[in-house]
């Protein structure tokens, strides 16, 4: 080697050595190792560091890409080559014209060559997993800073766009509680809160409605700006004696799937198999408990838009270490002999001291193979997409198109679910004039998506019904749970008329291009007395929150009047009617229609709604939803912990909402927590409970609750499903037909048919000869999965209660078998929750026995 080369080639070195040096590592902003025990940095901590890397390298960009529900700034970090870093607007406008495939095969080719793979990773999500939030620091630096052969070859030919955290949130809580509760019995436990304010856990079950800001901000990325071809949701934890789960999944795959994703899915996999056996790291597992069917997740959403979706759970939640004995490791893993003999559990983990740096150097490594794979691939996995979307633009099979009818029972679902489909990505066209296909007649105005479009995957799952396989554990026994749910139609629940066309049909229209807002309603004469509006919209119920929260008197009339169905709401004349009813028509879409004299029917005039719902300190995300719901429809709402219900003042509420959970978790709740969160309601709350329904008040069980109600009332009512099989009956996370009593109270305004959205739930009997108890809605006689899987339905759920209304003393109970609100979905069963909470707002005293 001469001596000149000698010079360069440690002048090369120097110059790596001081680009990585001035490139910051998180442990000089954290205080400590990434991963180290005992130790969690908290989001203000990440944010300085993010600030920090961004600064320091021109391989590092930042943007904010919204706020958390309480108003955190959610970060996405761009890491790639200086040079590639100036024409980021280059490769991103490179991936959507490849994803959107409206482009020809030649120019596919050459843009595939040109172009740079776009690669996302993210951590945080679920926030009582702790390594992965902490582990996109370390990340991030190691692509930024490394100079290894490998890692350049990957900032030159990938684009890696890292969400450190999308739940800060809920780190900031978990951290906190962590931090408080070390070195105490409750050290590695969860808050007695959701850690997201909202959804909790579910805060991963929310990638198609986007109801979440979260969610709503990280899918404009994924698919109306960046597109990436792969898709890494880092999560935990790994089953019990494995250190990383890692694809492939197991079956089934949802048909609406194209085979390129499925395979591409498992190519990821056996990459990041291979690494960790290459590397000496044991314990990598596939092929366990997570499926390809259902969408709706951070990592299975993708998979509708021609994304390879990648879920790793990891092992090692907390940074207190684990002692997993090596004499006392499990034999069986995940399903899986753990002794070398299994495909996919080649390595098996031998056991020892499990500490939080392991979980962050597996992650870390799982990553790598993620970024290793794209770069080598890149002009592949760029094609594939391209390939993939010109597949569904040209699926012969599909339809032609959906057709939303501008008439419809609930305009603003119709709406909703247009923007719905929209946010995810798919282009929606509105009518400009009448037109007909097979001989309907549609109006201007109606919405119109073409099939021919690349995410046609995620249009026809979310508008068709799913038609989950019949999976069973072994022949003649239990049947498999699917991941997840079996059946979500989005028609079905939102109540919306959707016609499936298969025929080419000419229309004019225009492209949508920005979110749909209720068009104006009428206001017809001016109303002397008042004006009386439909209940049969969404909106209906803010509006009468509205209107109460202003002063004016609001009633319900129980009889049909002038054209207008029992249920339609009266709003009574006084200063500034007139103009609050303009600005609600047009703010919500409602038409009021003014009346000179009080309308000579039955009315209920309601009081001050106001609705108290039970917050047990088990955290409870039926809760969350339920009350993200109502604060949607601004309905006046309190929080009610166990001494509130034990102790507080009960009668100040119309309704009180227990939402779904298990009889002992509400009458028992924490045993092994901090003594502030130990126990639920109790003998006391029971009693509160009962007085206030005695006394006139409204009590509204959500599903698995009902149950609780049947014990602790002494309800004569069973519960016909309770003591079956899963062998006998079994309907996972499916819809199911449900017929509506129009004509009863808690019915006004609702369709004669629903779809519950049911969960394994339950049916109710009356006993006989009791009187006092009314039936609501009842499950269908026949036809009754509408989407999804069901076995034994037939034969025990057909023609029993589906919602009941029990009179109790001078109060009621109202029992759902059924989730109504289910993760912010079933929006066609919302008003019979709306219903149910106007019956206990009705004029009359409640007054609580002090006995």
């Amino acid at each position: 080697m001469n001596k000149s080369f000698k010079l360069f080639f440690a002048a090369l070195l120097l110059t790596a050595f001081g680009l990585k040096a001035q490139i910051p590592h998180p442990r000089a902003t954290f205080g400590h190792e990434v991963g180290a025990d005992y130790k969690l940095a908290d989001y203000d901590q990440m944010l300085e560091y993010y600030d920090k890397l961004a600064a320091s390298t021109d391989r590092v960009q930042m943007i904010e890409i919204g706020k958390s529900v309480m108003g955190r700034p959610i970060k996405l970090v761009f890491i790639s080559s200086e040079e590639n870093m100036k024409s980021l607007e280059k490769w991103r406008e490179i991936s959507e014209k490849l994803s959107r495939a409206e482009i020809t095969e030649a120019e596919a080719r050459k843009m595939s060559k040109d172009g740079k793979a776009i690669v996302w990773f993210d951590g945080g999500m679920h926030a009582t997993e702790r390594a992965h939030a902490q582990m996109t620091s370390e990340l991030m630096w190691r692509i930024a800073a490394e100079e290894s052969e490998e890692m350049q070859k990957i900032r030159d030919n990938v684009i890696t766009l890292v969400v450190p955290v999308i739940n800060p949130d809920g780190v900031d809580i978990v951290v906190d509680w962590y931090r408080k509760t070390l070195g105490t019995p409750y050290e590695s436990s969860s808050p007695p809160i959701l850690y997201q304010k909202y959804v909790g856990h579910d805060n991963n079950r929310d990638w198609f409605m986007n109801n979440m800001p979260e969610t709503k901000a990280v899918t404009t990325v994924l698919y109306s700006q960046w597109y990436p071809q792969i898709v890494h949701n880092h999560h935990q934890t790994a089953p019990r004696g494995a250190m990383i789960f890692i694809p492939p999944f197991r079956s089934p795959v949802n048909q609406k799937i194209h085979p390129g994703v499925t395979t591409g899915v498992n190519l990821v996999g056996t990459a990041m198999a291979n690494r960790f056996a290459m590397k000496k790291m044991p314990g990598a597992i596939a092929t366990t408990a997570y499926s390809m069917f259902w969408n709706g997740g951070m990592r299975t959403a993708p998979y509708y838009h021609n994304q390879i979706g990648i879920l790793t759970e990891t092992a090692q939640p907390t940074p207190t270490p684990t002692e997993y004995p090596v004499d006392r490791m499990p034999e069986i893993v995940g399903g899986k002999a753990a002794n070398s003999t299994e495909i996919f559990y080649p390595y098996p983990y031998k056991g020892g001291t499990m500490r939080f740096r392991m979980a962050i150097d597996y992650m870390i490594e799982a990553s790598m193979a993620v970024l290793d794979l794209a770069a080598d691939k890149k002009d592949e996995f760029l094609y594939n997409i391209y390939s993939m979307g010109r597949d569904a633009i040209t699926d012969g099979e599909g339809a032609y198109a959906y057709i939303i009818p501008k008439a419809q029972w609930n305009p603003s679902e119709a709406l909703n679910l247009t923007n719905i489909l929209m946010q995810g990505g798919i282009e929606a066209h509105q009518a400009t004039n009448p037109f007909t296909v097979n001989g309907k007649n549609y109006e201007a105005g109606s919405i119109i998506f073409y099939g021919a479009q690349a995410f046609r995957p995620f249009l026809a799952d979310l508008m068709e019904k799913q038609v989950y396989p019949d999976q069973f554990q072994y022949p003649g026994g239990p049947p498999t749970p699917p991941y997840d749910l079996a059946g979500w139609t989005l028609p079905m629940q939102m109540g919306v008329e959707v016609d499936r066309v298969t025929e080419n049909f000419n229309a004019a229209t225009k492209r949508i291009m920005e979110k749909l807002s209720p068009v104006a309603g009428t206001v017809t004469s001016s109303g002397k007395y008042g004006y009386v509006f439909s209940n049969k919209d969404n909106l209906s119920a803010k509006a009468i929150n509205q209107l109460q929260k202003d002063g004016f008197t609001v009633s319900v009339l129980k009889e049909d009047f002038d054209g207008m169905a029992a249920g339609s709401v009266l709003v009574r004349s006084k200063r500034g009617l007139d103009a609050k009813v303009n600005a609600l028509s047009k703010e919500l879409g409602i038409d009021f229609k003014g009346v000179d004299s009080n309308p000579s029917v039955q009315k209920a005039e309601l009081k001050k709604i106001k609705v108290g719902i039970y917050k047990s300190w088990q955290a409870n995300m039926d809760e969350g939803w339920s009350r993200w719901m109502l604060e949607q429809f601004e309905f006046d709402l309190d929080t009610l912990h166990n001494d509130d219900i034990q102790q507080g003042n009960l009668a100040q509420y119309s309704a009180i909402i227990i939402p779904s959970q298990r009889p002992s978790a509400i009458l028992n709740g924490n045993s092994r927590a901090p003594e502030r969160f130990v126990g639920g309601v109790g003998a006391t709350g029971v009693a509160a409970l009962d007085a206030y329904a005695k006394n006139g008040g409204a009590l509204i069980f959500f599903d698995e609750a009902s149950d609780f109600a049947i014990e602790q009332f002494k309800l004569p009512v069973t519960n016909v499903l309770k003591e079956l099989k899963p062998t006998e009956f079994f309907i996972p996370g499916s819809l199911v037909r449900t017929e509506i009593h129009t004509s009863h109270p808690l019915a006004f305004g609702m369709q004669s048919q629903v779809a519950a959205s049911f969960d394994n739930g339950r049916a109710f009997k009356v006993n006989d000869g009791v009187k006092g108890i009314e039936e609501v809605a009842k499950y269908a006689s026949d036809e009754l999965l509408m989407s999804g899987w069901a076995l034994g339905e037939e034969k025990y759920l057909a023609n029993t209660s589906a919602l009941l209304k029990v009179e109790y003393g001078n109060g009621n109970l109202v029992m759902f078998g059924f989730s109504p609100q289910f993760r912010g979905q079933p929006r066609g069963t919302y008003k019979l929750i709306f219903n149910s909470i106007y019956m206990g707002a009705e004029k009359k005293s409640i007054k609580l026995d002090k006995k």
